[in-house]
């Protein structure tokens, strides 16, 4: 099933917020994490956005299941982006057939 690199942007005017929101949004995550969906997520150190690796069949399925993040749902987001990604070597490489 492909990967998505899902980049999310942070506005510091929101930082209280999702404080506040923080450990809800980790709750959704981490039921997705349980799921296999959520493969492996984490903030960047320097409070500007975070990176969400997700598994998903195509795009629509990751626009409809990052709606449910409490963070989105509370306008916390500044930005959101999301790419397909084909890791060629690591620990996320599938093994062939």
């Amino acid at each position: 099933m492909p990967l998505f690199a899902v980049h999310y942007t942070y506005a510091e005017a929101a930082a209280a917020g999702r404080d506040e929101h923080r450990p809800e949004h980790r709750a959704w995550l981490s039921g997705l994490v349980d799921q296999g969906v959520v493969v492996t997520s984490g903030p960047y150190p320097d409070g500007s956005g975070a990176l969400i690796i997700v598994r998903a069949e195509d795009a629509d399925a990751v626009t409809k299941t990052l709606t449910q993040d409490p963070f989105a749902r509370e306008g916390l987001i500044e930005s959101v982006r999301f790419v397909e990604w084909q890791p060629v070597m690591g620990a996320l490489v599938e093994p062939l057939p």
